[in-house]
């Protein structure tokens, strides 16, 4: 491209998560988080390992700050460990706790990159769990104090603010299938806990607008574009159902004010709801359709929806779409998903801004005999991605930026170190650090502000 593809305050980011990179679990007074108790329970992380060390971020954040500023990043969205700031959830901050957060973002500013700050990534302090986690409506009313917590502490130089992120991992993979932490499996439990983590991030809302200078609060949704894996009337319905309970479920409460009434229907009849929505309260609703500043749209690959509702005989009658282009988590690669996705929210949700604030793939490349990592596949993964973000600004969509997932290799949740969806390879015996071929690319990519080497976006 001749010319810059993307406005000029876009924010080109990487995002990380505290219990992903911090380690120091033990450290500065931070109390258990329920990932701690996760992966201390056996079987519950494929290679038994842990984020007690992890990148060790927590003592290197210097460093990692040079390298991001060395790579030209002019954003970082990271989150802040809700235990090492309120140690069992309530009660007074942890001054230690708060202290690092504070090193961290002045150490950002000072390197010309602003702070983008998640309240939620998942680690629930675990003496919450015990008294209900997020099926408790308790639990709606302490993520506030310790949003006030947070942003009093850090608001006179963070404005950007997410309040969760992915609620649908939280909800789903914590309380109904237990892939992830506390690793419980009960429906009722996860529909409460979906509804007030929404509830919650309403409430903190305010909080954050109160203490942050400028204040631009939202929430971080994973999104999937779902298609049916033929045009049988089978799954296109299958097809209309799975986006119902994954997408919007989340989106139509904090932008309609209201559940899907498909959606609903569908957990009656799967018996997830045998007593109703009976969680949700009078003004809940209303509370949690108040306004945004920007949405946070989570991309990794499409979903092809296959209907189990008719004989198997019929479904191998059909012609099924199959990927064939994966990554080492198993999902396909596909960029024009992200295009999608951002068109369709834009197109009927309307939030004032979009931010990409993960996207990127898991390959295993380690570095050659010369210490290169040549990751390839990653590369085009992100040539692709950039491409479908460069296409919906074309067409319209309000798209403010774009966060590289993830910064560094680190704990993938229940896969351990299996997975590496670092830009930046981690010896994790050494704490090395090794620049791989994509994040050079997207330095440089950065630099030019334009998609390399790829036809100028298509009108809208």
């Amino acid at each position: 491209m001749t010319t810059p593809a993307f406005p000029r305050d876009f924010l080109w980011g990487a995002a990380t998560s505290a219990y992903q990179i911090e380690g120091a679990t033990q450290a500065g007074g931070r109390g258990e988080s329920i990932w701690d108790r996760f992966c201390a329970t056996a079987g519950k992380i494929s290679d038994g390992s842990n984020g007690t060390i992890a990148c060790d971020h927590y003592r290197r954040y210097l460093d990692d700050v040079a390298l991001m500023r060395d790579l030209d990043v002019r954003a970082y969205r990271f989150s802040i460990a809700w235990p090492r700031v309120l140690p069992t959830g309530r009660g007074t901050p942890n001054a230690e706790g708060l202290d690092f957060y504070d090193g961290l973002v002045d150490a950002l500013l000072e390197a010309g990159i602003t702070p983008v700050a998640t309240l939620n990534h998942w680690d629930l302090p675990q003496k919450l769990e015990d008294a209900g986690g997020w099926p408790a409506r308790d639990t709606v009313n302490l993520f506030v104090e310790y949003a006030e917590a947070a942003s009093r502490r850090l608001g006179d130089r963070v404005s950007c603010w997410a309040t969760h992120n992915e609620p649908w991992c939280i909800a789903t993979l914590g309380y109904e299938s237990g892939e992830h932490a506390p690793g419980l499996r009960d429906p009722d439990l996860s529909l409460r806990a979906s509804h007030h983590l929404l509830l919650s991030h309403a409430r903190a809302l305010p909080v954050l607008r109160g203490n942050a200078k400028d204040a631009q609060a939202g929430l971080v949704v994973n999104l999937v574009p779902m298609h049916p894996a033929s045009q049988s009337a089978f799954d296109l319905e299958a097809a209309r159902i799975a986006d119902g309970l994954f997408n919007r479920w989340y989106l139509d409460p904090v932008f309609k004010g209201s559940y899907p009434a498909d959606a609903v229907a569908e957990r009656i009849r799967r018996g997830q709801l045998p007593h109703g929505m009976h969680f949700v309260q009078p003004g809940d609703l209303q509370e949690i359709s108040a306004p945004i500043d920007w949405l946070g749209v989570n991309y990794y690959s499409r979903g092809i929806v296959r209907s189990e509702r008719i004989p198997e005989a019929s479904n191998d009658e059909r012609i099924l779409a199959v990927p064939t282009n994966v990554t080492e988590m198993g999902w396909e690669v596909y960029p024009d998903g992200l295009r999608e996705i951002l068109e369709r929210v834009h197109r009927d949700y309307a939030p004032k801004r979009i931010y990409v604030t993960e996207n990127g793939a898991a390959y295993g490349d380690a570095p050659n005999h010369a210490g290169t990592v040549h990751d390839e596949r990653r590369v085009e993964y992100l040539r692709g991605h950039l491409q479908a973000c460069n296409d919906a600004i074309a067409a319209g969509v309000p798209l403010g930026g774009y966060f590289l997932w993830s910064l560094l290799d680190n704990f993938e949740w229940q896969f351990g170190y299996t997975k590496r969806f670092g830009a930046v390879w981690v010896d994790f015996e050494t704490q090395e650090r090794v620049l791989k071929e994509s994040a050079r690319f997207y330095r440089d990519f950065i630099g030019r502000n334009a998609v390399p080497n790829l036809p100028a976006a298509r009108s809208a």
